[in-house]
């Protein structure tokens, strides 16, 4: 069904793109290609300014009908779009240094490609194959994509994307291919996580794109339109190319937004029906009938994204042992009190209390995501705090267990060890400020209280195994941050690569567990006997520690003993790092009149490691996994 001219008119008058963008997403109805246009010129015009990307897309089959459905995807997402489609074909002079593509300077490159285009034999059904030959023309598929995938990404071309259309048909055996042992879709299946593999362990900032996802999202009868198949080689029907834009803009969301970080949680009509402290816990909606399922179902999928590196808080306006009945005693509550990082439970206006979580959690408030039911709630977080991310909770139960699925920032492009480990990080933090907290008087001599922690640093050196993690922190890391230059993985691996730089990360660990990577110090080896600092960042989470200090003066020494005499720095303030403003000469480093910081170690020498109450490591490069 689709959209009428009355709900077309009503989502013109929507102020809000977010809002515009949640409206379109929960609408089950399809919309037309002028109905797609007309809309993407209305969210293009609203604020904040849409922000400018590069994309370019190399494609076998036509590409450029694609464009009015990225148009307005972009548009819901903040984006302006400045596109480049090369020839039609696989056209592999596009990964040349003087190319079109090249030319364009993507942020985001697009490979469009058939799985034919992966070897000539996949124009034959694969069940014809023996079985030696199946396993051999997966491996000359592996090596024909990677040779592809390995062109592109030695050139400067941003994120690269990469798809693989679908089958146009289905399985060659029908009904019997899920059990047979020359099963199609087995054997796509494992050619498929070949490729990812290779994509995670040798090909960095490059993201495999299931189209199969999208066709099973969709459907199958949904995801293919013949007539243009076959009249323009274009296969999607508007329904698969919205979904397939709307992920793609996703990964550009997410390359050009501050990276969300906290899911900030009502109670009341949101994790369960009902308000708890009217209709009691005998009384709210939570269980296995309906609409008490829609709400399990919700917090089932909250434990996903929590999976996906998110820490989950609560800030409700409720009684706080009415809220702490439900979560310790609800036989049906899936999310129990050690769920959430961190919790507000009082009558207090909501703005105030996420400005508390912030505080207490020590992140920006635009790495939030606030959820809630009250159309009066979201509104005063809109207006007061206009940087965090409002979802509200659709009105129908039923809905309401999808309503982060269409989030882009809830969405990641990577996954590491510290995203897995990070609500029990959080409360690692929370039993090391309450052992602190006694000694934190302003008598307290400054090492005592941090001896007691144990501390433990490993620095590595040239870090290839961390690229994911240490990319992640450029781009996430805003209040410690010197410099705030964002950098993706293969850019990082191309500076340890380089025998021009000096990489090096760090972990820190102590009585309470391993804080993992959380720190990362870039140096560029200018002269014989210089260096300059690029980066050095560190997550908030250890600031109060002397974790700076130990690995700042740890990287000073290993100069010194390779002749390094002098090492320049810079200071690039930004709304979000005055924290780290008065940091270099907090280091020794001294102001010059060209407003660069310079400290001479010849003169001033890097201090001792027994200087800082944290025993340091450091260690050689790591071979990179796989």
């Amino acid at each position: 069904m689709a959209l009428t001219s009355t709900e077309i008119d009503a989502l013109l008058q929507l102020a809000q793109r977010d809002t515009l963008r949640q409206r379109l997403d929960s609408s089950p109805n399809v919309m037309s290609l002028p109905q797609a246009q007309q809309l993407a010129a209305h969210a293009s015009g609203l604020k904040p300014v849409p922000q400018p990307m590069r994309l370019a897309i190399v494609h076998t089959y036509t590409s450029d009908l694609l464009e009015p459905w990225l148009c307005l995807s972009a548009a819901l997402q903040g984006i302006e779009l400045h596109n480049y489609h090369a020839p039609y074909g696989l056209a592999l002079q596009e990964a040349a240094p003087d190319s079109p593509l090249v030319q364009h300077r993507p942020d985001l490159t697009l490979l469009m490609l058939r799985r034919d285009d992966l070897h000539p034999d996949l124009a034959m059904p694969i069940t014809a194959l023996d079985g030696q030959r199946r396993e051999t023309l997966r491996q000359e598929c592996l090596a024909r994509l990677t040779d592809i995938l390995g062109r592109f990404r030695a050139q400067p071309v941003g994120q690269i994307v990469l798809t693989l259309l679908p089958a146009t048909t289905p399985p060659t055996l029908g009904l019997f291919d899920a059990q047979a042992e020359s099963s199609e879709q087995g054997w796509w299946a494992a050619l498929k996580a070949d490729i990812a593999a290779w994509i995670r362990c040798h090909c960095a900032a490059t993201l495999l794109l299931d189209l199969d996802e999208v066709q099973s999202h969709v459907g199958r009868a949904q995801f293919l339109d013949r007539r243009y198949w076959h009249s323009a080689q274009f296969p999607f029907t508007a329904v698969a190319a919205r979904e397939f834009s709307q992920r793609l803009l996703t990964v550009a969301r997410l390359m050009c937004s501050p990276k969300a970080k906290v899911i900030v949680l009502d109670a009341d009509n949101t994790l369960w029906g009902g308000v708890i402290g009217e209709d009691g816990i005998e009384g709210i909606a939570l269980g296995p009938e309906y609409p008490g399922s829609a709400y399990r179902e919700f917090q089932r999928r909250l434990l996903d994204f929590q999976q996906r590196g998110f820490i989950l808080a609560m800030c409700s306006k409720n009684n706080p042992a009415d809220v702490d009945e439900v979560l310790n005693q609800h036989p049906h509550q899936i999310l129990r009190e050690g769920h959430f990082a961190a919790r507000r439970v009082n009558w207090l206006p909501k703005p105030d209390n996420l400005e508390s979580l912030a505080a207490e959690l020590n992140l920006g408030l635009e790495s939030f995501i606030f959820v809630d039911d009250s159309d009066h709630e979201c509104a005063a977080v809109r207006h007061r705090l206009p940087q965090v991310e409002v979802v509200q909770v659709p009105s129908r139960p039923v809905d309401v267990a999808r309503c982060l699925d269409q989030v882009a920032r809830l969405e990641v492009l990577s996954l590491t060890q510290e995203d897995l480990d990070k609500t029990a990080l959080y409360a690692q933090e929370r039993q090391r400020r309450a052992l602190l907290a006694p000694a934190d008087g302003p008598d307290a001599a400054a090492g005592d209280h941090l001896a007691r922690l144990g501390m433990a640093m490993r620095i590595t050196l040239a870090p290839k195994a961390h690229l994911t993690r240490l990319s992640q922190l450029t781009k996430k890391t805003n209040q410690f941050n010197l410099t705030t230059r964002r950098y993706d993985e293969h850019q990082i691996q191309g500076f340890i690569a380089s025998d021009e730089w000096v990489v090096a990360d760090f972990s820190l660990a102590d009585v309470f567990g391993d804080s993992g990577i959380v720190g990362l110090c870039m140096l560029r080896l200018t002269a014989p006997d210089q260096a300059e600092i690029d980066t050095l960042l560190m997550s908030c989470r250890v600031i109060g520690r002397q974790a700076e200090s130990a690995f700042l003066h740890a990287l000073l020494r290993l100069l010194e003993q390779r002749g390094i005499r002098r090492v320049l720095a810079d200071y690039l303030p930004t709304a979000k790092n005055p924290l780290v403003r008065d940091l270099l000469s907090q280091q020794g480093f001294a102001l010059r009149e060209d407003g660069r910081y310079e400290r001479q170690l010849d003169l001033h020498p890097a201090q001792t490691e027994t200087a800082f109450a944290i025993a340091v490591t450091l260690v050689s490069p790591q071979p990179v996994a796989g």
